[in-house]
């Protein structure tokens, strides 16, 4: 018999939540709040593309309501859940639903969730894949690869000369280890993306630092 490898309790039992999905629900709810802090403003719109199981059974499995939630910031057990579609209305955030039962995603649980407003627009794409637990595939056009488990920092920046360096030494000034770093690019002097794993929270002055880099216009911590 194969045995099974999970990382953590959570992985069998599943998160504290509202809802009767760990996948459907729960991860629907966490990819939403990963979307909202990476937007970090107040959305006028938000879109998600639902692809094949989560397509076919969001309304049932309450992921629509769940991933409505976590744009709105909510976390897994908040007992607004439920009424989240109703609070975006007051609000005022457009939430636009397209529905692709049979679609080649390389996931069953998969959502394309883009989110805008007048001033600027993301599109993220993010799996729930069991117990809570999530995955980042893709941000605005580039392959990404993030479970969220670790506290992470995202700088979408311009691809010059320095870059990387200018980066690792704010880290390196406040004493933030990076545990893993990938960096990407569209090509060489466009836009590119640093995603660096950190080992500690106790980040800001890094993060405020980096974030006032004027070639590094979007620099989240999550």
């Amino acid at each position: 018999m194969k045995s099974l490898r999970f990382q953590s309790v959570f992985d069998i039992i599943g998160p504290v939540m509202i809802g009767p999905s760990s996948s459907h629900t729960a991860g629907a709810v966490r990819i939403g709040k990963i979307v909202s802090s990476i937007f970090d403003d107040t959305p006028t719109e938000v879109e998600f593309q639902l692809f094949n199981s989560f397509a076919k059974t969001y309304r049932g499995h309450g992921t629509d309501l769940a991933l409505v939630a976590g744009i709105l910031g909510m976390d897994t057990d908040d007992p607004e859940i439920p009424n989240s579609l109703e609070i975006a209305h007051k609000r005022g955030i457009k939430i636009v639903w397209t529905i692709q039962k049979d679609s080649n995603a390389p996931h069953p649980n998969t959502t394309k969730i883009t989110v805008k407003n007048a001033h600027k627009t993301i599109s993220v794409t993010g799996i729930s894949i069991g117990g809570g637990n999530i995955q980042v595939t893709e941000l605005n056009g580039f392959a990404v690869s993030l479970n969220m488990n670790t506290p992470t920092i995202i700088i979408v920046h311009q691809d010059i000369p320095g870059m990387i360096a200018l980066v690792t030494e704010a880290l390196s000034r406040y004493d933030i280890n990076i545990a893993q770093m990938n960096v990407t690019r569209e090509k060489a002097g466009e836009k590119a993306i640093m995603i660096i794993e950190v080992d500690s929270r106790n980040c800001d002055e890094g993060y405020r630092r980096n974030s006032k880099n004027p070639s590094s216009p979007q620099c989240q911590f999550l």
